[in-house]
């Protein structure tokens, strides 16, 4: 008779994400998995949400591990299975979402004879996750799923794959708790910050006269006690601010010095700000080029600063004076710290000219447009949105885009869920996430999540509610 620290390893693994937090796991059935679904079953605390292709799975999970700040999971099958999630596990990796994903495998014995529905798993999904694992040793296996979990929040965030054989979810294991350990990566960023680079930039900053700060993903990522620190910055210098399409919602966009966003979807007055400026401050953005454009004209007057968790960030596409690597929270309270010990030596530049020039460019209203004819789907979102509280909350791409900026109000982070960087909607995919999963037990935000077309919806869930389907978006009441 087994104790309660005995079972197979299809059951190890589930006991492992229900210890790690997940209550919610996206997945679409197949043989290679079957053991981990009769254990699923069997479980009582994960929901899974059935979808109807494995790329929709993924997304899925992405949307909920953004709206939520937990991780995301996913369960698919070998072959087949674990291919359609490349696309999303790509999209997961550039957008620097935590996910992971679950794919089941041949036996160990059949890895390498092309045995039906075996692919090389790990080989191909290198390129696109965080860190992917192939359990060979049933004793290893509730470690490696702790230590996927850790890799896939800790640091950038990003996604992990583990690669399941069908014997090793059948094998007896003893099942191992997760041991807490120090944050390593945490260690080692704090260590990465040089406390006299931050005193360098807090004077530059203060004796600006034309700065500018730009906030990404990064700033989201770190959470709202850094998007609180961001504004507090943002506040104390008096500098305009602009932010990424990852980033909306850092700063609200209700804040007096907020510009738009930037790049080739962003406003005039933040263009030509970042273009103008002589400091500018880079936290959590990654120099992308819809935002960059050519970069040999790319704020070209500025002394740059980048503030980045990855090393490999810093210098990677825009060179910079100052780097800074550490958790986007952590470096902004030391920087406001050094500020404010600047503001009690001596007051700072006046940057009233500065304004002058930004005020001057915000007065084209380059959002403004006149309506002639047709009522156009901008128009009807918006409209709908300030008269009835609508919110758009999730979008595809291009006019979308323009349409969200234009059509809601940003005062939060995390209400902007969608593939940025891989754009994958365009490609026949969706952004769908039931609305049954972020009920409030489980986020803070209820919702029917996003897609492009209503076939979509229902190709990625089954009971998916497309009346408020307007102009490609999903809406929903508050």
């Amino acid at each position: 008779m087994k104790n309660n620290l005995e079972m197979n390893g299809a059951e190890a693994v589930i006991k492992a994400l229900e210890e790690n937090g997940v209550e919610i796991i996206f997945g679409y059935p197949g043989g290679a998995v079957l053991p981990l679904y009769d254990a699923l079953f069997k479980n009582k605390k994960i929901k899974h949400i059935l979808v109807r292709h494995e790329q929709a799975a993924v997304h899925a999970a992405e949307g909920y591990a953004r709206s939520t700040g937990k991780v995301g999971c996913v369960l698919v099958t070998s072959g087949p299975g674990a291919t359609n999630a490349i696309t999303g596990l790509t999209d997961a990796l550039m957008d620097s979402v935590p996910l992971i994903c679950l794919t089941g495998q041949v036996p160990t014995h059949l890895i390498g004879t092309d045995a039906f529905q075996e692919a090389d798993t790990t080989g191909i999904s290198r390129p696109c996750t965080k860190h992917n694992y192939l359990v060979k040793n049933v004793d290893l296996l509730c470690n490696i799923v702790h230590e996927a979990f850790t890799i896939a929040s800790s640091g950038r965030p990003g996604p992990v794959l583990i690669d399941l054989p069908k014997d090793i979810q059948l094998s007896n294991v003893t099942y191992k708790n997760k041991i807490i350990k120090t944050n390593k990566v945490k260690e080692n960023n704090k260590s990465l910050i040089d406390l006299e680079t931050i005193s360098s930039v807090a004077k530059v900053l203060f004796n600006a006269k034309k700065p500018i700060i730009y906030g990404g993903g990064g700033v989201v990522n770190a959470g709202p006690e850094a998007s609180a620190l961001l504004t507090e910055l943002v506040d104390l210098l008096n500098a305009p601010v602009t932010l990424t399409l990852m980033g909306l919602g850092s700063v609200s966009n209700e804040n007096k010095n907020f510009l738009g966003m930037l790049g080739m979807h962003g406003t005039y007055e933040a263009n030509l700000a970042m273009h103008n400026c002589d400091v500018m401050l880079n936290v959590g953005a990654r120099f992308d080029d819809r935002v960059t454009g050519r970069l040999n004209a790319f704020a070209p007057f500025s002394k740059k600063i980048h503030i980045d968790i990855d090393k490999s960030s810093i210098n990677k596409i825009v060179s910079v004076d100052y780097g800074l690597v550490g958790d986007a929270k952590e470096i902004l309270y030391l920087l406001i710290k050094e500020i404010k010990k600047e503001k009690k030596k001596k007051n700072n530049i006046s940057i009233n000219d500065w304004w002058l020039d930004i005020n001057g460019w915000r007065n084209k209203k380059s959002l403004n447009f006149e309506q002639k004819g047709k009522v156009i789907g901008l128009y009807i979102v918006a409209e709908g949105g300030k008269k009835s509280g609508i919110r758009v909350k999730f979008t595809g791409h291009n006019e979308e885009v323009k349409r969200f900026q234009f059509s809601t109000r940003n005062k939060s982070p995390k209400r902007l869920l969608k593939c940025l960087h891989l754009e994958a909607v365009r490609h026949g995919s969706w952004h769908v996430c039931p609305g049954d999963v972020l009920d409030v037990r489980v986020a803070s935000r209820s919702g029917t999540y996003f897609t492009q077309k209503e076939g979509n919806v229902e190709i990625s869930h089954p009971d998916a509610n497309a009346k408020h389907l307007i102009c490609g978006c999903l809406l929903e009441i508050d």
